[in-house]
């Protein structure tokens, strides 16, 4: 099965995930199939907090991969933000 899932990176006590499309059979941080966005919970100023290609999030889910709940929860922050960006 695909999953769409975060890879922890960064240092200690400063989390950076990616945002990857893997076969849930391979570890959390190991390989993957496509890195489609990233997500920083510890954001400053004018950094993003995320970002993510919805096209290729969008191709995914209709092949239909599974995202976990953290990275459902971002699609769904995404999809409510991206009407403000086109207008």
């Amino acid at each position: 099965m695909v999953v769409i899932r975060l890879a922890r990176s960064g240092s200690k006590k400063r989390p950076f995930y990616y945002i990857n499309v893997a076969d849930s059979r391979m570890p959390r941080d190991g390989r993957f199939i496509e890195r489609v966005g990233f997500y920083n919970p510890v954001a400053r100023g004018a950094e993003p907090e995320f970002r993510m290609d919805m096209d290729r999030v969008n191709y995914w889910l209709a092949c239909g991969a599974q995202p976990t709940e953290s990275v459902a929860r971002l699609v769904k922050q995404a999809k409510k933000a991206q009407p403000e960006a086109q207008a």
